[in-house]
């Protein structure tokens, strides 16, 4: 793992954080759920982000696992590294993080994260770090709208008007003023205390669906885990 032993991993305020999400996230966005910021220093500077917080649909998500308490999970949902940081640094990264909320919040017993494979990634990082795949389905939450990338939920929310009795997206897409951005959404389960996973209420998903369904994407290419392989991309 070479220098990726190395990296501080601890708790950051969230201006630090959010400062940081917003430079070297592919969206250049912040989640406005997050309530918990850990920074990963190397040679005594910052050089990622993890977030963690509220899913925006915490009733729906709760229901993936059966007999879940309204506090007993949480979403990973911003992840953000620049290029200084050495291979395998990610992964080990999200290990301490785990273990920081194993620790500190032990009411904690799942984590649930997204991979964007229309634009970033199919979460490589993820299955690195021992999340198991729940969900693999084409994009239809990013939208391309009047030039910009955004999500559907944004448009939904009050600052956008409703049009009809219509929520704002749906009306862009009914007229073709916006359509979803090309790629698949995946979605990741970690499972802090194991036995949950028999509550679990979807099934298990093999990496090798990524490859059958064309779904997989490394830092915005696409890509089949085969030939990432071949290509020793980690």
């Amino acid at each position: 793992m070479g220098r990726a032993k190395e990296i501080i991993v601890k708790v950051i305020p969230s201006n630090v954080a959010n400062s940081f999400v917003k430079k070297h996230h592919y969206s250049g966005k912040v989640v406005p759920n997050s309530t918990i910021h850990f920074g990963c220093f190397l040679d005594n500077k910052l050089h990622g982000v993890l977030s963690y917080g509220n899913s925006m649909d915490k009733y729906k998500v709760g229901a993936t696992v059966k007999n879940t308490g309204w506090n007993d999970f949480i979403e990973l949902n911003r992840m953000a590294f620049d290029d200084y940081l050495p291979k395998y640094s990610e992964s080990r990264c999200i290990a301490v993080t785990i273990k920081l909320i194993k620790k500190n919040a032990p009411h904690v017993k799942w984590i649930i994260s997204f991979a964007d494979g229309s634009q970033c990634g199919d979460g490589t990082i993820y299955r690195a770090s021992g999340f198991q795949l729940i969900g693999l389905k084409e994009n239809k939450q990013i939208l391309e709208w009047d030039g910009k990338i955004i999500a559907k939920k944004t448009l939904d929310n009050k600052n956008y008007p409703s049009i009809n009795g219509k929520y704002f997206s749906r009306h862009l897409l009914e007229t073709g003023q916006a359509k979803p951005i090309e790629g698949f959404q995946l979605k990741y389960i970690y499972f802090i205390d194991k036995l949950k996973i028999n509550d679990l209420s979807v099934p298990i998903i093999p990496f090798s669906k990524i490859d059958e369904m064309g779904a997989g994407m490394y830092k915005g290419e696409k890509i089949s885990l085969a030939d990432r392989k071949k290509a020793d991309v980690a």
